[in-house]
């Protein structure tokens, strides 16, 4: 059996997949193949380390710090995003909250983030270095609309693949994982509505026609995607951990008291299932 983790993003919703991520950890349950977008991929690398606790303790000691984000960093030309990209994609991981490189390198699995191209409005799935620079690709899939700067690979524009595809279940399935996990950071039963701001990016990014008409589909997108993650989870072939509610909860949300909440309830919702997800594996 090759088992696949699909991670959704959400910026700061996703520590509910880190407590998720930190229990499957505690359980040994290690996925061939990890596949996720946004802070799901990004946050994931600690799980392929096997770095139990260092998500939640970036949150806890530096979501609040002046130096992680805030609007003075979206107005400084040498940054352009509403986080401070050095500060989060180098100094964090290389000195703060260490990342271990080497165990990161030795993961088995194939680790990759989704990212939607600007030039086709399509999504590409990139490879996650396992060694030199993983900070570059990581960008690129959290690369928020208006909020992040265009993010260049190999010379190719991206940016956030929650955009063309949130939840990248059918792209483990076609790499050949016969089942996944799918951690998912809205409720079942959330339905994405347009949004205003969808529409004024997309005037924003009109140098990008196929970008902005994706901007525009996102919420029918979205709906999409998960109308078909649910039929995979009917057909046994994903195994859905959501969240109970995230109504409250803000894109950028920061107090460490409530990260911390959504951490333990990740935590907890994962333990819950293991006796149903354990007989989904087994099967």
């Amino acid at each position: 059996m090759k088992l696949g983790l699909v991670l959704e993003g959400g910026a700061s919703r996703t520590y509910f997949s880190c407590g998720v991520l930190d229990a499957l950890l505690e359980e040994q349950i290690i996925a061939d193949m990890v596949i996720g977008t946004s802070a799901g991929i990004a946050n994931a690398l600690s799980y392929a380390s096997g770095q139990i606790g260092r998500n939640i303790q970036v949150a806890k000691n530096y979501m609040r710090d002046h130096r992680y984000m805030g609007i003075r960093h979206l107005i400084n030309p040498k940054n352009k995003s509403i986080y401070n990209l050095e500060f989060v994609f180098e100094t964090i991981p290389q000195s703060c909250v260490p990342f271990d490189f080497a165990a990161f390198a030795q993961f088995k699995g194939d680790v990759v983030a989704t990212v939607t191209n600007l030039k086709t409005g399509l999504t590409e799935y990139l490879p996650v270095p396992k060694q030199g620079r993983q900070d570059l690709v990581l960008m690129a899939s959290c690369a928020l609309p208006l909020l992040f700067p265009v993010i260049e690979i190999d010379g190719q524009p991206y940016m956030d693949g929650g955009i063309t595809t949130p939840v990248p279940v059918e792209e483990a399935i076609r790499a050949g994982c016969d089942k996944t996990i799918v951690i998912l950071t809205r409720e079942r039963g959330y339905k994405k509505q347009p949004e205003n701001l969808m529409l004024l990016a997309a005037r924003f990014y009109k140098q990008y026609p196929e970008f902005a008409k994706a901007l525009q589909n996102r919420a029918q997108t979205y709906n999409d995607n998960m109308k078909r993650v649910f039929e995979l989870e009917a057909e046994g072939k994903a195994f859905i951990i959501a969240p109970e509610s995230m109504v409250e909860i803000k894109r950028t949300e920061s107090d460490p008291d409530i990260l911390e909440s959504l951490y333990q309830d990740g935590y907890h919702v994962l333990k819950n299932h293991l006796p149903a997800l354990n007989t989904y594996l087994e099967n």
